[in-house]
């Protein structure tokens, strides 16, 4: 087997190198940035920023480009895109590869990407035209007046996403975007672009019109920015502090805006789950990726007459689970995402410590392992005199809470300022679809990690309070690409009234109205 150092090389050779980075908008870049892969701290690749003047021709030429694109028929804007989820399975092992390299996550949450991107290509090439379909209502007067309500495209959608999860952000959201009829201009993190300008080679070769998806590089207060003063709608997902500057920018200019921002999410194990099941789902909720993923569980909330029996349990499986920066399967987590999230999730865990906090297991980092690696952490006796107690860590560190009841347990899970995800482990699933409404997230799964949600394509996935605003998947994810435009239309007479007959016609209208009313009809 090749050393890592050389699977690099072979991902990413010069030539690959410069046919990828071709594809960023800068049309003269004066300046580059040199990125590591989190795997080994080694060079991955020089990427050539994007400029404020480069974020405006982009727009443009999206702009430009968008005619041709909202021209061809639902049937053809979703034949390019099967084509594209056609090939990208088919070489779903060389984005692996890439996206391992800039994110430093295991083989099998580098899958769970590629699945995602995959999943809405597929769902809303075969929806979208139904989605958009027009709908006709009755006019003022039925029969003799009618409205069609219908969904245009906004334009030139701007698309800003973050580091964790690059090509399934980045391109899950361009290709709804894309099916409603828009252009985009998307800004990923320049540390984790190789891959989404791969996912745009694979598009432009399945038959996307050329302009109509632009790829900037640069930071988000710079670029990012610019995009969101430039686009007509503006799709963020990213922390919760830089969510709020963008909704500013937006409505400054009273465009709309999507946000999925921070998340601080509670797993809770009820009294009766099964402890197997609920060992399992814990785990994989805590440490997905190494625990840098907005929906993944920080806070582990366990009811008192299981807690004596699930601690120990998670506690072993957690002590053995595998850790690695192969770029292979077989690994249960990977590295952090640089040095910043090591220090952050190091300063959390010393910070509870310091406050009187115990770690059951880990707690340091594993150097010896790869320069950015941590070991899955487990915390107990967390209060809020703690950083952990409230504030969004990022990284693999789960907290345990222990309950007396489901009261409890709801109330715990609604104390924080975050509302994105929840999970329920309980044997009596009615019981568990009874307490989801009252827990104040997006989306709830039950007897799953948060992939249960994630994988559910067709259900819109929400956010609350500081957790953000907008969907993502379903219905909702398409259609807030879309801006409604009704067409009403008399076919018969006409709505005047003379001024001597407006009393007998108010009469007349209201008789009607009663009608209406009686026979069911809306």
């Amino acid at each position: 087997m090749r050393s890592l150092v050389e699977r690099q090389h072979h991902v990413l050779d010069d030539a690959q190198l410069a046919d990828l980075t071709s594809l960023i908008f800068a049309e003269a870049p004066t300046e580059h940035r040199l990125v590591h892969t989190p795997l080994t701290g080694l060079p991955l690749a020089e990427i050539p920023l994007s400029t404020r003047s480069d974020v405006g021709c982009a727009v443009q030429q999206a702009r430009s480009a968008l005619r041709a694109w909202t021209a061809l028929s639902h049937r053809r804007r979703a034949a390019v895109v099967l084509d594209f989820h056609d090939r990208l399975l088919a070489q779903r092992e060389d984005v692996l590869d890439l996206i391992q390299l800039e994110t430093g996550k295991t083989r099998a949450n580098a899958f769970e990407e590629v699945a995602e991107v995959a999943n809405v290509a597929r769902y809303y090439a075969r929806s979208a035209a139904k989605l958009l379909a027009p709908r006709r209502f009755r006019g003022a007067l039925p029969v003799l007046g009618a409205a069609t309500e219908r969904r245009l495209p906004r334009g030139v959608v701007g698309i800003i996403t973050p580091w964790n999860y690059p090509f399934a952000l980045s391109l899950g959201d361009a290709l709804a975007a894309l099916l409603a009829g828009n252009a985009v201009v998307l800004r990923p993190d320049p540390r984790t672009c190789l891959s989404v300008l791969w996912g745009l080679r694979l598009l432009l070769a399945a038959g996307l019109p050329p302009g109509v998806l632009q790829v900037l590089t640069g930071e988000g207060d710079v670029i990012g920015a610019a995009v969101a003063r430039g686009a007509d709608y503006v799709c963020f997902t990213g922390s919760t502090g830089t969510g709020r500057q963008v909704a500013r920018l937006a409505a400054d200019r009273l465009v709309g805006c999507s946000l999925e921002l921070g998340g601080k999410n509670a797993l809770y194990v009820r009294a009766d789950a099964p402890l197997e099941l609920a060992v399992d789902v814990a785990l994989r909720s805590a440490f997905a990726a190494g625990g840098q993923v907005c929906a993944h569980t920080e806070r582990l909330v366990v009811h008192d007459d299981i807690a004596d029996a699930f601690v120990p349990r998670f506690l072993e499986a957690v002590q053995g689970m595998r850790l690695g920066v192969a770029l292979d399967y077989g690994y249960d987590m990977g590295s952090l995402f640089g040095p910043d999230q090591l220090q952050r999730v190091g300063d959390h865990v010393r910070d509870a410590v310091r406050h009187g906090a115990r770690v059951l297991t880990g707690g340091r980092a594993r150097p010896d392992l790869g320069p950015w690696v941590y070991e899955p952490t487990v915390l107990d006796g967390v209060t809020a005199a703690m950083d952990v107690r409230d504030a969004e860590t990022f990284g693999p560190v789960v907290s345990i809470y222990r309950v007396r009841d489901d009261e409890a347990a709801i109330r715990l899970i609604n104390d924080s300022d975050y509302g994105l995800h929840a999970t329920i482990v309980s044997a009596d699933r009615a019981a568990a679809r009874r307490l989801a409404p009252r827990l104040r997230t997006g989306t709830v799964s039950i007897n799953e990690s948060f992939i249960a949600s994630w994988g559910a394509t067709g259900a819109a996935m929400g956010a609350r309070g500081h957790s953000g605003s907008g969907g993502r998947h379903g219905a909702e994810g398409l259609l807030k690409y879309t801006v409604v435009q009704s067409v009403a239309e008399q076919r018969v007479g006409s709505l005047a009234v003379d001024r001597t007959a407006q009393r007998r016609f108010a009469g007349l209208f209201s008789g009607g109205l009663i009608v209406l009313r009686r026979s069911g009809l809306r």
